[in-house]
């Protein structure tokens, strides 16, 4: 049972982890690079891409809280790294929330002007939360060694 919520649990942060860095390193760059100069086709492109996705990451996010949650229930040697990697979720969440529910509707209503300050936002906000949730999933790695 421990070893298939650890399979569950890895598999989960991986797929979040890999999903933003597929977006940041590979999407973005090359939208840029398809559209150019023409901001406005990129973000078009960009809002039908994030559209519909908001509560699947929600999903995704509680899926790791919930199986963390187990594994700590499970074993509680190392209590210390489950309440760090809580930590970092916690972190990375907010900024989720902060992107999905002000950042993003900000941006459908920004003026071309607006654009370029907003699309550079979500990329350092894009960038951290990244950072948080890899770190996240490291820590549950080193974990294994402890």
């Amino acid at each position: 049972m421990t070893l298939l919520l650890a399979i569950v649990h890895a598999g989960l942060a991986a797929a979040w982890v890999g999903g933003m860095a597929y977006s940041l390193f590979v999407v973005q760059p090359k939208l840029e690079k398809y559209f150019g100069p023409n901001r406005d086709g990129r973000e078009a492109l960009t809002t039908v891409i994030a559209s519909g996705n908001r509560w699947k990451v929600v999903g995704l996010i509680a899926a790791i809280a919930v199986s963390g949650l187990g594994l700590l229930l499970i074993d509680h040697q190392h209590w210390w790294i489950h309440a760090l990697k809580g930590f970092l979720l916690l972190c990375a969440t907010g900024i989720f929330w902060y992107v999905s529910w002000r950042h993003w509707p900000g941006r459908v209503f920004a003026t071309s002007s607006e654009l370029p300050v907003l699309q550079r936002r979500l990329i350092v906000l894009a960038t951290t939360m990244l950072g948080l949730a890899g770190l996240a999933f490291a820590l549950g790695v080193a974990a294994v060694h402890l």
